[in-house]
């Protein structure tokens, strides 16, 4: 594969907001056909998106193209800071934890941290959470309908890159994720119809 047009084509294939924050690196050592790393609050600058091309070229269009447009909406709706309970809590936790340390306060100490990283823990085990993912695949098949792709079709070709991607990099099962993501986008594409309960949406 010529690794130049393919980029440019998937940087005009990109939101504004993914050509600002990410970056496609060609990575021919990894296993993995893409790899991303959770962006954390600290890190400036574009997030990068690592691509084996070798593996990458194997995909088909559709799958490359949706693939590619679910992973910089997964890196740029990435949001450490939003109100919410959890946040809240680590926030509250914080500053409890200050003003003991300065009191010298042990128990409130102890009682401080702990509510700061429970709250905390949390809201990173919600970075994967299976609604999170399922909004990722939404996101990204919406970006797909203004780059010619209708509903079903995006959804599909998002489908089909999950089985095709554990392939190459020789998995030969999903794990539960992918799976629920898997339902989910057969569904959508009215390949099944049986969709995601709520129930197991909103697990974590």
């Amino acid at each position: 594969m010529n690794i130049d047009p393919e980029i440019r084509h998937l940087l005009d294939l990109m939101p504004a907001s993914g050509r600002m924050g990410t970056k496609i690196v060609s990575k021919p050592q990894q296993s993995r056909v893409m790899n991303v790393a959770v962006p954390m609050p600290w890190h400036r600058g574009s997030r990068p998106i690592y691509v084996n091309f070798d593996l990458w070229q194997r995909l088909s269009r559709g799958q490359r193209d949706l693939l590619l447009l679910r992973t910089v909406i997964w890196l740029t709706e990435t949001k450490w800071f939003k109100p919410d309970i959890y946040q809240g809590a680590t926030l509250v936790g914080l500053l409890a934890l200050t003003v003991e340390l300065i009191q010298g306060d042990g128990v409130g100490i102890v009682v401080a941290g702990g509510l700061s990283a429970m709250a905390g823990r949390q809201i990173w085990r919600s970075m994967g959470s299976p609604q999170r993912e399922l909004e990722a695949d939404i996101g990204a098949i919406k970006i797909a309908l203004r780059r010619g792709y209708n509903e079903s079709e995006g959804a599909k070709n998002l489908f089909e890159a999950i089985k095709a991607v554990a392939k190459l990099e020789g998995r030969s099962t999903l794990n539960f994720t992918e799976l629920i993501r898997s339902q989910n986008l057969k569904a959508m594409a009215n390949l099944s119809p049986v969709s995601v309960p709520e129930s197991i949406k909103h697990l974590y």
